[in-house]
């Protein structure tokens, strides 16, 4: 099972996931472009023909892979159970899949980066490798 303290972790990240992902989901909603002030390409990015899928915000479909993320790690924490666990370290592999697909279009065919993208990009990614390390080694003990 995974100790307390990652599950915390998974639940601080999917937190900070889920703010990043509905502060752009509000923008894409509203029409408005988030500024940028970092890296420069915010705009071309979330108003690319890939910003959407299926009519859907890809920010709103990371707002719903995040809360779910962040609810299960917060059921964890009460329940304790491994096969919570299990299912948290699989389900976790679809947000890294959709994450390296969206850093493959902005670097090969966007050309261009979005700071915010790459937060929810480096977040998913924590949480995977957290999942992966329960899935591939030993029960991790309790804390």
């Amino acid at each position: 099972m995974f100790s307390k303290k990652t599950t915390i972790a998974i639940a601080v990240l999917s937190f900070l996931g889920l703010l990043d992902s509905s502060y752009l989901a509000a923008k894409h909603y509203s029409g408005e472009i988030p500024p940028c002030a970092i890296l420069q390409g915010c705009d071309i990015v979330t108003t690319s023909q890939y910003a959407e899928v299926g009519g859907v915000s890809v920010a709103l479909l990371g707002v719903i892979y995040y809360l779910i993320v962040f609810i299960s790690s917060i059921a964890l924490l009460d329940s304790r159970k491994d096969s919570l666990a299990k299912l948290l370290s699989r389900f976790v592999i679809i947000g890294f899949l959709a994450s390296l697909w969206l850093i493959f279009l902005q670097v090969f065919i966007i050309k261009a980066f979005c700071l915010y993208c790459l937060f929810s990009a480096f977040t998913s990614v924590s949480i995977f490798v957290i999942g992966m390390f329960f899935l591939l080694k030993k029960p991790l003990a309790s804390a």
